[in-house]
C-alpha cells in the first residue's frame, strides 16, 4: 500500500468513526456509497484487438454501456464478463481463441466502469445489464464471469431462460456478498451498529436482504454447465465460500483449484485459459 493509499485509509476511517458518533445512520449511509463506488477506472490502453472489434453501445437506466464485438453473426455467442474496478480490455487474451472456436464474442464494461458512464454498480444493476445484453445482442448460451461479474451472471441467469446446453465459466466468483461487506468493514473498523444499518439500506434499496445476494443460493437455480474456477489462496474472494459450494455436489457444476495464482493472475494464467477455451 502506497503512502497515499494509506492515508486515504485512514481519512476515511476517521471520518467514518465521525459519523458514526452523530449517526450511525449517515455512517451506514457514507459506507454503502463508497462501497458500491469503484475508486478508479481502469486506465490501460485498448488491446491492439479491440480496435478490430466493432463498437456497441446501449442506455441501461439512463447509462451510457460501451461494449465491443467480434465475429459478429455466428449462431454461438459467448459474453465475457469482468469484475469489480476492473475492464473488458484485461481479457483480451481469450478473444482470438473464442473466434478462432467460431464464437461470436461480445465484451462491455459495467456501469462506472471502462468506457462505460455511470458513477457507481450495485449486482442488481450489473445482472440487468447482463440482462440487457441478451434481450439485445443475443441469446448468449456461453458466459465468462469473473469475480463481481461472476455473482452478476448468477442473478441474471434467475431471470434468463436456459438449460443444459449452456456453458458458465465462474473464475474466483464473489461468491457471498455478505464476505465481501464484512471485509468492507473490517478495512474501515466500523462497528455492528453501523452494520445493522447498513445491512437495512441495502435491504431497503433492493428489496432483498444482503444474504439474497449470494451465489451459492442463486446457483441451485442455475441449469447450466458450470465451470468453477478458484484459487486457494484468493485474498479477495475467499474459497471458504467456494467450498460451500463444491459441498453441495451440485450435478452440473465442475471445481477447478489452482494454487498461488490470487484473484487476477488466475484468469491470465495460459494453462486456465485454454482450460476456459476447451469447455466453452
Amino acid at each position: 500500500m502506497t503512502f497515499k493509499q494509506r492515508f486515504a485509509l485512514r481519512y476515511t476511517r476517521v471520518r467514518f468513526a465521525l459519523l458514526s458518533f452523530w449517526s450511525n445512520k449517515a455512517a451506514a449511509k457514507a459506507a454503502l456509497e463508497l462501497f458500491r463506488t469503484p475508486q478508479y477506472k481502469a486506465d490501460k490502453r485498448p488491446p491492439a484487438i479491440f480496435g478490430t472489434a466493432e463498437k456497441l453501445q446501449f442506455k441501461l437506466d439512463g447509462i451510457s454501456i460501451v461494449g465491443y464485438r467480434w465475429n459478429s453473426t455466428k449462431k454461438k455467442k459467448v459474453l465475457i464478463i469482468h469484475g469489480f474496478q476492473s475492464s473488458v480490455f484485461n481479457f483480451e487474451q481469450y478473444i482470438e481463441p473464442l473466434v478462432a472456436k467460431g464464437y461470436e464474442v461480445l465484451a462491455f464494461d459495467a456501469p462506472a466502469h471502462g468506457g462505460s458512464g455511470g458513477k457507481w454498480i450495485t449486482a442488481p444493476l450489473f445482472a440487468r445489464m447482463i440482462e440487457s445484453i441478451h434481450e439485445l445482442y443475443g441469446p448468449m448460451r456461453s458466459f465468462l464471469a469473473h469475480s463481481f461479474g461472476g455473482l452478476a451472471l448468477s442473478i441474471a441467469l434467475e431471470n434468463i431462460p436456459h438449460n443444459r446446453t449452456f456453458k458458465v465459466v465462474l473464475i474466483a466468483p464473489a461468491t457471498e456478498t455478505k464476505t465481501a461487506i464484512d471485509q468492507f468493514f473490517e478495512l474501515f473498523h466500523l462497528d455492528e451498529d453501523v452494520r445493522e444499518e447498513f445491512d437495512k439500506l441495502i435491504a431497503t434499496i433492493g428489496g432483498r436482504p444482503v444474504e439474497w445476494y449470494s451465489i451459492r443460493r442463486a446457483i441451485r437455480n442455475i441449469k447450466a454447465m458450470v465451470l468453477w474456477i478458484h484459487d486457494v489462496n484468493d485474498q479477495q474472494t475467499p474459497i471458504n465460500d467456494a467450498w460451500k459450494v463444491k459441498h453441495e455436489n451440485l450435478p452440473n457444476v465442475k471445481f477447478l483449484t489452482t494454487r498461488g495464482l490470487g484473484h487476477r493472475r488466475i484468469y491470465r494464467d495460459e494453462k486456465i485459459i485454454q482450460t476456459v477455451i476447451d469447455f466453452l
